[in-house]
């Protein structure tokens, strides 16, 4: 039997990736979860797969951050209908953009960076499954530290936790991370 030619049972592997940029659009706004937000963009992938000219993963992923900047601009607006104010208003879609740009600056190693788009969105899906898969305050102290760029100790007093914790849980997690990302067999 042939594959099909429409993205649909592939999108669960962006989950992560899309969670991750959905999350770090979000940060602590009370009342928007992130899960809920990527569930939709998915739901909705999946219902307009066949309209999808995508066939790359590159163009994927592309794809849904359009879906998923569309679905956290409704959520947004819904929630500040009444607060609204021009001035202080950004493109989500930009925000998701550089979002994304900023996951694969993590996975840049000494030396050249790759030459491809597609590699650096095929990076950046990966390190989103990598992430996901730690532990959640190492997931916390890497997100806060290397996205957010808090200090250790902003990082400690945010996570309840002293520098030298802090310090353990970035030590490990990046180690844990990067093993992740050069074992092809670890999934999430």
């Amino acid at each position: 039997m042939n594959e099909p030619e429409h993205p649909g049972p592939d999108l669960a592997r962006f989950r992560s990736y899309l969670h991750l940029l959905a999350r770090l659009q979000l940060g602590d706004r009370p009342g928007l979860d992130p899960s809920d937000l990527v569930q939709q963009t998915l739901l909705e992938a999946h219902r307009e797969r066949t309209d999808c000219r995508a066939r790359t993963d590159a163009e994927r992923a592309a794809w849904l951050r359009r879906m998923l900047a569309n679905n956290l601009a409704d959520a947004l607006r819904a929630r500040t209908r009444a607060k609204r104010d021009i001035a202080r208003e950004v493109s989500i879609d930009a925000a998701l953009g550089e979002s994304s740009a900023q996951i694969g600056l993590w996975v840049a190693a000494p030396g050249p960076s790759p030459s491809q788009e597609a590699d650096k969105h095929e990076q950046a899906v990966r390190l989103a499954t990598a992430l996901a898969g730690l532990p959640e305050a190492e997931r916390e102290a890497l997100v806060l530290q290397h996205w957010h760029g808090l200090t250790v100790a902003q990082i400690g007093e945010r996570l309840g936790r002293t520098p030298a914790a802090i310090g353990g849980l970035l030590k490990r997690g990046l180690k844990r991370l990067r093993e992740r990302m050069t074992d092809p067999t670890t999934e999430s």
